[in-house]
């Protein structure tokens, strides 16, 4: 039987994905395009590598109200049950019901946008997000009608090529992430040459409060911050990848079903709910 050097077979996907990262960065200039660039590189290798079942756009979220959140950078959403996404002029408006995870992009984890940490920065879009207003219904499974489940967790991170400042001293950094609360709390990032890292926190939900919205509301509301785990630099993007993995099929599943009427109010028409 033939080995294959898991070890080696890793080494060359993040020497692979750190080299197109540092050449965007180096040899574009201009601030935009840069930024697009960057972008697109995150958005490949995680249409890449990510089962089918996911989506992975820049985008813009809605909910059933016209809520929207800012632009995201990067928006993993459902492939399989999120039945309609708005595109107009290139730009997608994804419904909130369908969103899995959204990440902001940074050349840099340690410098500033708009007067604000990049941190702070990713906090912001991220709670854009999380506190749109999702519908949730009942669904058809292996043949049996399912009662509505209950709104699932929109994970938020930051993803950057590179960390500045002082090498293997994390303190600031762990600063700026453990100040963000409630919906702008970071879940965990990439920074592809230094480390992956995660933000580990004290809750749980409480399955006892039977309106989602309440219960969502309060699981991260009462989010007690912990610690940061990082990785080795060697590793970043093998350990990221795991662990978005891992949040996205072992703690998040299936997003809940989208309540198609609540969205067809708007317009004022009406579906038939039986066959």
């Amino acid at each position: 039987m033939n080995n294959i050097p898991l070890k080696e077979l890793f080494s060359g996907l993040q020497n692979q994905m750190i080299s197109q990262l540092n050449t965007n960065r180096q040899f574009i200039t201009h601030p935009g395009s840069k930024g697009d660039a960057l972008e697109n590189a995150w958005i490949e290798w995680l249409r890449n590598y990510l089962p089918n079942r996911y989506n992975v756009d820049k985008a813009i979220v809605i909910d059933h109200k016209g809520n929207t959140s800012h632009q995201i950078d990067i928006v993993i959403y459902d492939n399989w049950f999120t039945p309609f996404i708005f595109s107009q002029n290139g730009f997608h408006y994804i419904p909130a019901e369908g969103v899995y995870a959204v990440f902001e992009v940074k050349p840099d984890i340690s410098e500033s946008s708009e007067g604000k940490t990049n941190i702070e920065y990713a906090a912001k879009k991220i709670e854009s997000v999380r506190r749109l207003i999702r519908t949730t219904t009942s669904i058809i499974s292996v043949g049996q009608k399912q009662d509505p489940r209950g709104l699932t967790k929109i994970v938020g991170g930051i993803l950057t090529s590179t960390k500045s400042g002082a090498k293997n001293n994390n303190s600031t950094l762990v600063k700026h992430l453990s100040v963000q609360k409630g919906f702008k709390s970071l879940d965990f990032g990439c920074i592809a040459d230094y480390g992956s890292f995660y933000v580990d926190y004290e809750n749980d939900e409480d399955f006892k409060i039977t309106d989602f919205a309440k219960r969502y509301s309060e699981y991260y509301s009462k989010r007690e911050f912990k610690e940061v785990v990082f990785s080795k630099a060697e590793n970043s993007l093998v350990t990221f990848f795991m662990q978005l993995t891992r949040y996205l099929q072992q703690a998040i599943g299936t997003v809940q079903a989208i309540n198609l009427q609540s969205y067809l109010d708007n317009i004022g028409e009406e579906i038939d709910e039986e066959i």
